[in-house]
């Protein structure tokens, strides 16, 4: 990394423009046993590639409770998602149609764990939205599972899946086969219907639970039935559940056959690059894909990079313990750019590791390049210091992340609620911004790509969780940028306290670039008021210097904002008009925001009660000009 030289504070009047939100960061509370109407519109949170828009809601649960969740909607194809509390990443569970009454959604889960989750209700795909009902509902206790019939290495067995079998924790009813195994011993189950998809999995009972190891829905080559090849990692007994998609019903046969050794896997060490080819002569892997598999030695706390380059066909990766067969790390395209994997990971034993070297497609073939190699630890950050301005360099001497990227970081001191804001400018390339705690391993708080709205630029926004030294990382966003960029870091104080406003009260207030951000990254200014059940209010806000948004919600005890209602253009093309009833007694919050990022000036924001009778077209009413303090 080239000597970052510090300059002046930056400007002030720097514009704004929100990182792309965390997990849940403003999820509604959402209690057992509850139905709630919403609706996503435009103002909600959306996907980091515009996929689809959505709405969180949290919740706690027991371990081992049974929950089911509904999402019914008649504006957009619903899609249910679950996911541990303030853990990014993968969901824990997902569901698009299985109510099975059209595109509405039930996704049943149980926890393993007690503690708080995020249910997410969204779009399957596209940002349209519209009006929803969401439910969730404890699921009654589960019948006890009738005990498995036996089946022997070898052998076939016909059964019936009908009405009067036993339901799984997601729907579908099933036939259970229990057999022993010793640990590495490998077979091949198959499930043939002609009356139903099926579906095979395999796993073994915890207690009532069913933890699966395994599962094929359509064997390789094509057709429906299913051909599933599976080693034990364990001596024990383990359990096979003959079932089908969409709850089908009807005869089939199961079987259970000991399964071909595996390939043998080709010697790689640490340094080597290997040329491999794929096509129809290469070994099948227990997924029925072409892959070549490597082993090499490692070492407890070594770090190792494993990338896998290809100009015919998509790559995927696969890093495995070859004492266990345990998966430790899958990469599809993460060597930054195009479909090339990547694999960065620290050992974690003394023993030898398996790569499955393959295609994304079951049909993959060509050439290849595989390459082993062992990474030093990153260099210890920059200390900086908010307010100032670093300029810098990407190199190819810089330390590379767990994705390829080249980067620089940098460490500060924050205060817990303290909000900070970083800027990367790069003409050289598209720049990316990370922020997290310091600590053995980097995990992002916090990234953005494109926040600062004026072209490739980042600007990310973020309130510290807690006291601590907190790194900022600046990179390209692929694998291949390079060159010179200046960072500036900001200090932006304590997020504004609510004012107070009186219903029949008019407040004018000026938006600047102090103001509290939205998610969506628009400034806001947020008002107390307080109204009696059945109420019925009509909130307005105008202003000449930006298109004016009123978001009314209510703040839980956790200090979380929950929106129950939003005007956009009802008053004017950009004047908003709200007319509401209150719910129930007590304290309301109304936050008088920017529709969009970077926008900032003088407004004024009403709060009245409806007039008796009154029914206006708000677009025939005349505009109100706002003349800024």
């Amino acid at each position: 990394m080239n000597r970052p030289s510090l300059a002046a504070a930056v400007s002030t009047v720097a514009l704004l423009w929100a990182a792309a939100p965390a997990l849940a960061q403003d999820a509604q509370p959402l209690r057992i046993g509850a139905t709630v109407n919403g609706a996503l519109t435009d103002a909600d949170g959306k996907a980091a590639d515009d996929d689809y828009r959505y709405d969180d809601y949290r919740f706690d649960a027991r371990a081992g409770q049974r929950l089911e969740a509904i999402l019914r909607s008649d504006a957009f194809d619903a899609f249910l998602a679950v996911y541990a509390d303030g853990v990014e990443g993968e969901p824990l569970a997902t569901d698009d149609d299985g109510l099975e009454d059209g595109t509405n959604a039930r996704l049943r889960f149980t926890p393993e764990r007690a503690g708080a989750y995020v249910l997410r209700a969204r779009t399957l795909s596209g940002l349209d939205g519209g009006d929803y009902r969401l439910s969730l509902q404890e699921r009654p206790a589960a019948p006890r599972a009738p005990r498995p019939s036996g089946i022997r290495l070898g052998a076939t067995e016909s059964g019936e899946l009908t009405a009067r079998d036993p339901e799984q924790e997601d729907g579908g009813r099933y036939d259970a086969y229990a057999f022993r195994a010793n640990a590495g011993d490998r077979f091949v189950v198959t499930l043939d219907s002609e009356a139903f998809d099926p579906l095979v999995r395999v796993g073994r009972m915890n207690g009532p639970d069913f933890v699966e190891i395994g599962s094929n829905d359509d064997a390789p080559g094509g057709g429906l039935n299913s051909r599933l090849t599976f080693t034990a990692p364990t001596a024990g007994e383990y359990v096979i559940r003959a079932t089908s998609l969409e709850d089908g019903l009807g005869r089939y046969e199961v079987g259970l056959a000991e399964a071909p050794p595996a390939a043998p896997s080709k010697p790689i060490a640490v340094g080597d690059e290997i040329k491999g080819e794929l096509g129809s002569d290469s070994p099948v892997n227990d997924g029925g894909q072409r892959a070549d598999t490597y082993r090499f030695t490692g070492t407890n706390g070594q770090r190792v990079a494993i990338e896998m380059k290809s100009s015919d066909f998509d790559a995927y990766l696969t890093l495995r313990r070859a004492s266990d067969d345990t998966v430790l790390a899958e990469d599809d395209d993460g060597a930054g750019s195009g479909t090339d994997s990547r694999i960065a990971r620290t050992l974690d034993a003394d023993g030898d590791y398996i790569i499955e070297a393959r295609g994304f497609s079951d049909e993959a073939e060509g050439d290849y390049t595989l390459t082993l190699t062992e990474t030093a630890p990153p260099p210890p950050p920059t200390p900086a210091t908010l307010g100032q301005k670093v300029e810098g360099e990407i190199t190819d001497e810089d330390p590379q992340g767990d994705d390829g990227k080249r980067y620089d970081a940098y460490v500060f001191t924050g205060t817990e609620g303290q909000r900070v804001q970083a800027i990367l400018r790069s003409g050289d390339f598209d720049a990316y911004l990370e922020i997290g705690e310091v600590g053995d391993t980097f995990e992002a708080l916090a990234s953005d790509d494109d926040g600062l709205a004026e072209g490739t630029d980042s600007r990310l926004n973020f309130t510290l969780p807690s006291a601590d030294d907190y790194v900022v990382r600046a990179s390209p966003l692929d694998s291949e940028g390079k060159g010179l960029y200046s960072l500036e870091l900001l200090d932006r104080g304590p997020e504004p306290k609510p004012g107070s406003l009186l219903v029949g009260g008019t407040v004018r207030g000026t938006l600047s670039n102090s103001a509290a951000l939205s998610d969506e990254g628009a400034y806001f200014d947020a008002y107390r008021f307080q109204a009696k059940k059945d109420e019925k209010l009509r909130i307005t806000m105008v202003s000449n210097a930006f298109d004016s948004f009123i978001d009314l919600g209510q703040v839980d005890d956790d200090g979380d904002f929950s929106s129950l209602a939003t005007d956009d253009d009802g008053l004017s093309d950009a004047h908003a008009k709200l007319d509401w009833t209150a719910p129930d007694d007590g304290w309301y919050l109304v936050r008088a925001r920017a529709y969009g990022p970077n926008q900032t000036g003088a407004y004024a924001l009403t709060v009245e009660r409806q007039p008796a009778g009154a029914s206006v077209a708000a677009h025939d009413e005349a505009p109100i000009v706002v003349t800024p303090k």
